[in-house]
């Protein structure tokens, strides 16, 4: 059973009265049935391995992972050597970023329990603190791990193209980015779910 990001009409109908452009899609759109995962190392995990490469090649990687341990725990990932992490086909830093998040986890210096007496920016800032982790990682950890309702990631190019598409822009600069996602909030995740429909061509250019 997958578990999905959830949201209903009071995240709709806010959107719809503040973006009437964003709204129009939304109708046009429907429903949007996103998976996450809500165990942190998991996702982590993922997200590190999926750095760089193709979503193929990360299902692929991931996959191999949980061959060599069966249920993915950190105590699992710490009986591995890096030479048999990285024969799933992530490279050598990967594994130790891997690794490393696994250490900071059974050791007590990192509880993602915490996480969810956290703000956003409390739990950016514990996540970029981890060797592998930047800003636009953390953010999809909120989003897809956490499920934080008013991320809207500025690092991240789907997003990027799915305004460009949605309100006829060339560039977006930060000042106009944050323009916009003000008028999502509180609701910015959900708005993130449409931008990236958008980009992948589920409408045509100001549909």
């Amino acid at each position: 059973m997958h578990t999905l990001f959830i949201y209903g009409s009071d995240a709709l109908d806010h959107l719809k009265r503040n973006d009437s452009r964003l709204g129009r899609a939304i109708d046009r759109i429907g429903m949007i049935h996103r998976t996450i995962e809500p165990d942190f190392f998991t996702a982590i995990t993922r997200s590190i391995i999926g750095q760089q490469v193709s979503t193929k090649a990360q299902t692929t990687i991931f996959e191999r992972l949980l061959d060599l341990v069966g249920i993915l725990t950190p105590e699992a990932v710490l009986r591995l050597s890096l030479e048999e992490l990285k024969s799933a086909g992530m490279s050598f830093r990967k594994a130790e970023y891997i690794q490393g998040i696994a250490h900071k986890i059974v050791s007590g210096k990192l509880n993602p329990t915490l996480f969810a007496s956290m703000s956003d920016s409390e739990v950016i800032k514990e996540l970029v603190s981890l060797k592998g982790v930047g800003v636009w990682t953390a953010e999809m950890i909120l989003i897809f791990c956490l499920q934080r309702p008013d991320v809207v990631s500025y690092g991240d190019l789907g997003i990027h193209r799915g305004m460009k598409l949605l309100y006829g822009l060339e560039e977006i600069s930060k000042e106009r980015f944050e323009e916009i996602r003000a008028r999502y909030t509180p609701y910015g995740s959900v708005a993130s779910l449409y931008l990236w429909a958008i980009a992948q061509g589920v409408l045509s250019p100001l549909d």
